[in-house]
């Protein structure tokens, strides 16, 4: 049996270490102040791009990629001194560089200028997205619009600009989130579903072009997830439905998760620096669920 790499044990701890701070944020910081350095750590001199990275999903992935060395590029379509102040914080805790660059993902030459911008792209992480919720009958077209546009076409041409450095290169890690939506359905959600299904045949396609040449193409396929978005909307759902916040977590909006509890967004991050592992080089083309058993239903 071929004896793990350094490397992969390193990778392996940053994956535990990861999730170990959903925990406690502050382990994290104890363990790369007595490390002093990350100069030997397992992503050290790659570049991750994360679209939709200053909240939620995008920022727990971030994190845990900064925690395994990446340097990283966060994204959104605003551009504040909260936004840039929140890459600065990131490279000050995990010793890495981290910059923020603005692009709307509605807009295929932004989603390419990104990638140009950032300067090189190792690890992308196709994660930005938004949703509306109507009857088909009722739901607006600009509404249909922007969210294909945002949750499956930028995907494509962030993909599309940034492959031919990872085939380059001969390494790459292309990682999707998808949804437990990419995988099955619920009503009302016609837009988010279709893109998500797109996502993930996209993720097929990617990865069949890309074998062979050291590149994977994954997707992540969250249920529901703690992020600030979803917290926000406990108290409104809890209004709704008379109920209080333990009895409308578990019976509204986790009715379809049968862990009965949100995953987390380093969680989700942990599996995402998973799939950057040397471990994970013949996994590509396939989805990974982070959903409590969502879609064995």
């Amino acid at each position: 049996m071929k004896p793990a790499s350094t490397t992969d044990a390193r990778l392996v701890r940053a994956f535990f270490l990861a999730l170990a701070f959903t925990v406690h944020p502050g382990m994290l910081h104890l363990q790369h102040r007595l490390e002093g350095t990350m100069t030997d750590s397992p992503l050290n001199s790659r570049t991750a791009i994360i679209t939709g990275s200053n909240s939620g999903i995008g920022l727990g992935i971030a994190r845990s990629l900064a925690a395994a060395g990446a340097d990283v590029v966060l994204n959104s379509f605003t551009d504040t001194a909260d936004d840039h102040a929140l890459a600065a914080s990131l490279a000050n805790e995990f010793g890495v560089t981290a910059r923020y660059i603005k692009a709307d993902m509605s807009k295929p030459a932004e989603c390419h200028a990104l990638i140009e911008q950032a300067g090189g792209c190792d690890i992308l992480v196709n994660n930005a997205g938004i949703q509306y919720v109507a009857k088909i009958e009722e739901f607006p077209q600009d509404k249909w619009d922007a969210i294909i546009a945002i949750n499956m076409s930028s995907a494509f041409h962030c993909s599309a600009a940034a492959l031919p450095g990872m085939y380059a290169r001969g390494w790459g890690r292309v990682i999707n989130i998808a949804s437990a939506h990419g995988l099955t359905a619920s009503p009302y959600k016609s837009a988010y579903v279709a893109a998500k299904h797109g996502v993930v045949g996209l993720t097929k396609v990617t990865a069949l072009e890309a074998a062979g040449q050291g590149v994977t193409c994954n997707a992540i396929c969250p249920g529901y997830v703690l992020t600030p978005i979803i917290e926000k909307q406990i108290p409104e759902q809890m209004k709704t439905h008379n109920m209080d916040r333990e009895t409308v977590i578990k019976q509204v909006m986790l009715a379809r998760q049968p862990s009965g509890e949100f995953a987390t967004t380093q969680q989700v991050g942990g599996v995402a620096t998973f799939l950057c592992s040397s471990a994970a080089d013949q996994i590509t083309g396939t989805t990974i669920s982070v959903d409590g058993g969502w879609t064995a239903l």
